[in-house]
């Protein structure tokens, strides 16, 4: 059926389909670590505090690195950029599995290491997405795209109820090892690829020339001329920074909706699945031109829906129940699913336009930014919100930030009408 997700390039492309099998696995893995670490932080120090300093150390080395290795991605053979960037995660990993089979407990150790990961995923991941549009034709890039946000969304709902059952169950050295192991997949499918050096084209020539931060530059002063690019990072800011719920679901469990902990997990896990079942009725989807008008009607729909969030909290208002409210939390899951697909479509074909409207020789760069934003972006919603709940509640905020997004992205899009007349068919960056 026309509405079911293509899967063309799993078929076409046995590189792309290794790569995707590899990635898919080891990001389970990754995830499964991220729970770990954080509980055996907390194991260590019983201090909340202490897991949460674990999201700076991971925060700044990718920040700061993201620009720089997406530099070294444009400078040399994307696959041995991967590759060895990807070795370095794997040893990283060995150095968790070791330190709990030592039982070591040391909480410095644990953010180093931690700190050492990020950078890696700073050079790896955007040597990852600019090797994608390589092996598959231009035409398939969204329906390729939107099999890696599958298999993302589902690392991201299956890897920490994973982490979580291996503690619980056997302990953190064995949890950690299964990531040792789940890695590997990564290094034999970038093993498999074949040699993936930058391509010159057109008036990036001379960005061939250019290494360090000269390279840096010359990336951001690009971006600045390419203004279809630069879109599908000021909209992805306004969503991020204007309309990202996690920081209050928390509160939300304990104050509206009841079940602490366990609602809160509940609402993480809905945006994760919205998503993934975007992607499984994407279809048709994939294969429209107008892709900046999607991506502007997709953002709109992700406030509304964190508006339409935000109302069943004030519907409900902060009662401290005993118990769980099943109605008004099935409301909550049907906005925060609805969010997450909306979120996913955006994602999928602002990846898109990046891909195919950038010459080879500046996407590594290009996805340097693209990891800087995403990153960034949801840390300083969630200090937005944060800040906003602290003033008009958790209802009032997501329905303030929810409608401030859906208004601002229209009046952007609306300033900017090539982006919204944006043809894959003729890509213009």
């Amino acid at each position: 059926m026309a509405l079911l997700l293509d899967l063309t390039p799993l078929r076409s492309s046995p590189a792309f389909r290794r790569l995707w099998w590899g990635l898919g696995i080891s990001n389970l893995g990754t995830q499964l670590t991220v729970v770990a670490v954080g509980l055996q932080v907390y194991e260590i120090t019983s201090s909340t505090l202490s897991v949460g300093v674990l999201g700076i150390c991971a925060l700044v080395p990718l920040v700061a690195l993201g620009l720089y290795g997406g530099a070294l991605v444009d400078a040399y053979d994307r696959r041995k950029v991967a590759l060895f960037s990807s070795a370095g995660l794997w040893v990283v990993a060995l150095a968790l599995a070791v330190q709990a089979w030592l039982e070591v407990d040391s909480v410095l150790l644990l953010y180093g290491l931690v700190a050492l990961q990020s950078a890696g995923f700073a050079i790896n991941n955007p040597a990852r997405s600019a090797i994608v549009p390589r092996l598959v034709d231009a035409r398939l890039l969204p329906a390729a795209n939107v099999l890696q946000t599958i298999a993302w969304n589902i690392a991201l709902t299956v890897g920490p109820l994973l982490g979580a059952f291996l503690v619980a169950t056997w302990g953190y050295a064995e949890a950690y090892t299964i990531d040792v192991v789940l890695f590997t997949a990564t290094l034999w499918a970038l093993w498999r690829l074949p040699d993936l050096p930058p391509v010159l084209s057109g008036d990036s020539d001379a960005s061939q020339g250019k290494r360090g931060f000269a390279s840096v530059l010359e990336g951001l002063r690009y971006l600045a001329t390419r203004p279809n690019v630069r879109m599908t990072f000021v909209v992805d800011l306004i969503a991020m920074v204007l309309a990202m719920p996690r920081v209050l679901f928390p509160a939300v469990g304990v104050v509206f909706l009841g079940g602490g902990a366990a609602t809160t997990g509940i609402l993480s896990a809905a945006f994760a699945v919205g998503a993934v079942l975007a992607g499984l009725f994407s279809g048709g989807l994939v294969r429209q031109r107008r892709q900046g008008r999607i991506i502007g009607v997709s953002i709109f729909c992700y406030g509304l829906s964190v508006a339409g969030f935000g109302l069943v909290l004030v519907w409900v208002g902060q009662g401290s129940p005993d118990q769980v409210l099943v109605g008004a939390l099935v409301a909550a899951l049907v906005f925060l699913a609805l969010a997450g697909a909306a979120d996913a479509i955006s994602s999928v074909f602002r990846q898109t336009i990046l891909q195919s409207a950038t010459p080879d020789n500046m996407r590594g760069r290009l996805q340097g930014v693209f990891i800087v934003v995403v990153a960034g972006g949801p840390r300083l919603g969630d200090l937005v919100l944060g800040a906003e709940a602290s003033w008009v509640g958790e209802g009032g905020a997501a329905v303030i930030g929810g409608l401030s997004c859906a208004v601002l992205v229209v009046a952007v899009i609306a300033l900017q009408r090539r982006f919204l007349n944006y043809d894959a068919l003729r890509p213009q960056p």
